[in-house]
């Protein structure tokens, strides 16, 4: 590989993920824009991941990671990582031909440090419309953002001085790093959008993170403990976090009831008297 300065650095994190990881670096070789570097974290997959790449792709920056989960993964590749920007990859996904070309652009025009893009879904082969409730946008996107993620990964492209203002994924989260993060940049800086399609987003397997994991809010709480603890929220943040918050701690109690788990369900019902608290702070 001939020694440059990319601007670009691409991290993909995978994981016993070879049947469709070979998409995911293809679509990102086949890109417009060249002046990339791609970096794909194993986070210690026992399938043939390592052979794939290595024989099929020499170009890519592999490393090979003890199982730590998505988070710990991705930064780990940003800390090996020569660009001034990030863009991310989940190995299920793939990027249109044109997806750096077309951001590295509308940063530009819209004076932004960060940006995603429109995607185009699929599930078990066939192309789903999203529903309202998930409609992309940019700007100020922080009220919005707090009753689900509206950021998908793959879109994102973000200056790596901002990563790192952040400190990145958090990596105590199981899911729901990315809902975390993006909330916690959103929350000082607005984020840029492409209106088109940037990537196929493909779901419908049985190894998503959201398919084997249910009780997400619980981390999204999490998320919410963090964000209210910032002093400098505005008073419209703070009453719109803390409804948000009740709503979801009210979700988690009755579940965690309704299947017996009556620890967790009073743990949620302190979290949620902690909300009460700070509202009236």
């Amino acid at each position: 590989m001939t020694n440059f300065s990319p601007l670009v650095s691409v991290v993909i994190p995978t994981f016993n993920r070879e049947n469709v990881l070979s998409r995911a670096i293809s679509s990102v070789i086949k890109q417009s824009y060249q002046n990339i570097e791609l970096i794909v974290v194993d986070d210690g997959s026992t399938d043939n991941t390592v052979k794939l790449v290595k024989e099929q792709f020499p170009q890519t920056k592999y490393f090979k990671t003890i199982n730590k989960g998505v988070s710990a993964a991705r930064n780990y590749g940003v800390k090996k990582s020569l660009g001034e920007y990030i863009a991310f990859l989940d190995s299920d996904d793939e990027w249109m031909p044109k997806k750096i070309q077309k951001q590295l652009d509308e940063i530009q025009r819209q004076g932004v440090r960060w940006i995603h893009g429109e995607e185009r879904w699929i599930r078990n082969g066939v192309r789903v419309n999203q529903k309202k409730i998930h409609q992309k946008s940019g700007g100020d996107i922080f009220n919005r953002s707090l009753h689900l993620c509206l950021i998908s990964p793959s879109t994102v492209m973000l200056e790596k001085s901002l990563f790192e203002e952040f400190n990145g994924f958090d990596e105590s989260f199981i899911v729901c790093e990315d809902f975390d993060l993006w909330l916690r940049i959103l929350f000082k800086y607005p984020i840029g959008f492409v209106t088109k399609e940037v990537i196929f987003k493909y779901g419908g397997h049985e190894d998503q993170l959201s398919a084997k994991y249910k009780a997400m809010d619980e981390y999204r709480v999490k998320t919410y403990e963090k964000l209210i603890s910032l002093h400098q929220i505005t008073n419209e943040r703070r009453s719109e976090l803390m409804m948000i918050a009740d709503r979801k701690c009210k979700i988690l109690i009755s579940g965690y009831r309704k299947h017996g788990h009556y620890q967790k369900a009073e743990l949620i019902e302190e979290k949620r008297n902690w909300f009460k608290q700070q509202l009236d702070l």
